[in-house]
């Protein structure tokens, strides 16, 4: 079968790439701002995707009503996100900004329910509830030392905040979907779009201007930008296509397994008690969503 049509496949991908961005993203951090970062990464997606779908022949031109959608896609998904997320890692520590960013299964099924009449089924609810308590489980010293935090409350406010932009952004996507524009030449905008956001707001920020031309620093630009951007986005709207956006969402809760997992192998984390049993909960909790029926 076509993976593009698989949707075990488009979820193992996903999860794999995205998975493994926790750990590309460690190598981003030094010279460059974190959001200066940002604004490479898909400032490049965008000019790779538009390079590729005009040498393929694929739409590009789109009316304004359209690229206004495109443009709050970018802004949401691809800009203030991303933003939000670097912002949040400055105040807290990352596990807990994964915590946070958990709730996603609860918020973007919610806002499908408000905006577009899709009920939020009990098998959702339930793998959400258990995707959360095993995430933050897996991560229960970083909840435990929020409370020593002064700064742990605009680390949350920040991290809650890029979740909630996250999940308008997923519905943005929705919307693009149900009028037909091809993905990937949305997403040549939209990424432009975002990276245009992120300049902006590290503009107003006062954020440095610089670049590391060392090979960790590229080397890992290069795998967010055509893995983490160009290839996991593509296959991640393929998905929401396939499944729904609630189902999809439990890439939210998958991720943080696999980066604790390659976590284990590249900096010698090791598993607690609370751990183990907190990956055994976001496992379980994945099964019991994905396994049922999509809602109509």
């Amino acid at each position: 079968m076509n993976s593009t049509n698989n949707p075990v496949a488009l979820f193992a991908i996903v999860t794999a790439i995205w998975g493994s961005t926790w750990l590309a993203i460690t190598f981003q951090l030094g010279i460059v701002e974190p959001e200066i970062s940002v604004v490479y990464r898909f400032a490049l997606a965008a000019a790779m995707l538009f390079l590729w779908c005009r040498a393929s022949g694929r739409r590009l031109g789109f009316p304004l009503r359209t690229q206004v959608w495109l443009a709050a896609q970018g802004a949401t998904m691809f800009g203030l996100n991303y933003v939000g997320v670097y912002l949040a890692e400055r105040y807290i520590a990352s596990g807990l900004v994964a915590v946070a960013f958990s709730t996603f299964v609860f918020m973007l099924p919610l806002g499908v329910w408000v905006t577009f009449g899709v009920p939020v089924t009990l098998r959702i609810a339930l793998g959400a509830s258990l995707g959360v308590a095993g995430v933050a489980l897996m991560f229960l010293p970083e909840l435990l030392g929020a409370a020593e935090n002064p700064n742990a409350g605009q680390g949350i406010a920040y991290a809650l905040g890029s979740t909630a932009i996250a999940a308008i952004g997923n519905l943005i996507t929705i919307r693009l979907q149900r009028d037909r524009v091809p993905t990937m030449s949305a997403n040549a905008w939209s990424m432009g779009y975002g990276a245009l956001t992120a300049a902006l707001v590290s503009v107003v920020g006062g954020s440095a201007w610089a670049f590391d031309w060392s090979f960790p620093y590229l080397a890992s630009l290069f795998y967010l930008t055509v893995f983490g951007s160009i290839v996991a986005f593509g296959a991640y709207f393929r998905l929401v296509e396939l499944v729904g956006a609630g189902r999809a969402s439990f890439i939210t809760i998958s991720t943080p397994v696999l980066a604790m997992a390659l976590s284990t192998l590249f900096e010698g984390y090791r598993w607690t008690a609370a751990a183990a049993i907190g990956a055994a909960l976001a496992a379980a909790g994945n099964y019991l969503a994905l396994t049922g029926s999509r809602p109509r």
